[in-house]
């Protein structure tokens, strides 16, 4: 790696180093005038007074506030992950159909649901939910933004998903399918037992970072009334006017959860490559032929 950087690039001398150095020197120095003037600014307007953020850290807080909304933020979020990954699936195989009108049909749907904004989406299901299906006594009227906000997600997200199938099975080299020919399986099985496995193993880091979106757009259901950490987080910060230091707490709760499933996706991603051999690429058609026949 250092050869190929020494290649590529010029090592830095001594006076380009002194130069980088003072660089990043007046840049710290920005940041922490920045930081202070911000500081000084919220003093002034009382946004940093003890009382404002031990309202907003209380137990009172958590109990009440912050725990509840996070349980429905985690609980929208945990139904919309599965039903947006079997979306995309059953989609993703769609799209890869041998027919041509089944492919046109799932193509026009799946580039449907990702061309129209999320929120967009959550605002007509609300809608559809509140004024069509909840007078029918299916659901209760309260609870139409909750499914409002799911099957938003899930068809937005699940549509990214279904898209990240196509394309990852597009990408994987025609020895794949030709291997699992050879074995004497057809078009579905090899795309079923063979290419989608593949594809998902090689698309994992886009579709774990797709699963963070779909917590983080979760936050948009208040504005449709779906009572969640950000809408929990607002009634408090409303009822001790610090909106501001009730913000931040829910900042720092939505930071924690994404660093754990980045964590998470790491940890997954680092035993998928020990199994593969330290490598999550597509394996050869050679191995690939004695997979399929361990599969059979």
């Amino acid at each position: 790696m250092s050869a190929q950087t020494s290649v590529l690039f010029d090592a830095p001398g001594p006076r380009a180093r002194r130069n980088i150095l003072i660089s990043n020197a007046i840049a710290l120095a920005v940041v922490l005038v920045v930081v202070i003037l911000v500081l000084m600014q919220l003093d002034r307007q009382d946004q940093l007074a003890p009382d404002k953020w031990v309202n907003a850290l209380n137990g009172n807080a958590w109990a009440n506030y912050y725990l509840p909304g996070l349980q429905f933020t985690l609980q929208s979020s945990g139904i919309a992950v599965v039903t947006a990954l079997v979306f995309g699936l059953v989609f993703g195989f769609l799209r890869l159909a041998p027919f041509a009108i089944i492919r046109g049909i799932s193509g026009v749907i799946v580039e449907f649901f990702r061309a129209v904004p999320v929120l967009v989406m959550m605002f007509f299901l609300y809608f559809f939910f509140s004024r069509v299906v909840a007078p029918t006594g299916l659901i209760a009227s309260a609870d139409a933004a909750y499914y409002g906000v799911i099957v938003g997600l899930t068809v937005y997200n699940g549509a990214v998903i279904a898209e990240l199938v196509r394309s990852g099975v597009k990408s994987l080299p025609k020895g794949q399918r030709e291997a699992a020919a050879a074995v004497g399986m057809t078009g579905n099985q090899s795309l079923r037992l063979v290419e989608v496995p593949q594809a998902l193993t090689a698309m994992l880091p886009s579709l774990l970072s797709q699963f963070v979106v779909i917590l983080k757009d979760s936050a948009l259901g208040y504005l449709i009334g779906f009572y969640e950490l950000l809408q929990y987080s607002r009634q408090l910060g409303s009822g001790y006017s610090n909106i501001l230091q009730t913000l931040v707490v829910a900042a720092l709760i939505f930071i924690v959860i994404n660093f754990i499933l980045t964590w998470l996706a790491t940890k997954l991603a680092g035993t998928l490559s020990s199994r593969t051999g330290g490598d999550t690429a597509p394996a050869t058609s050679t191995t690939m032929v004695s997979t399929i026949e361990v599969a059979k």
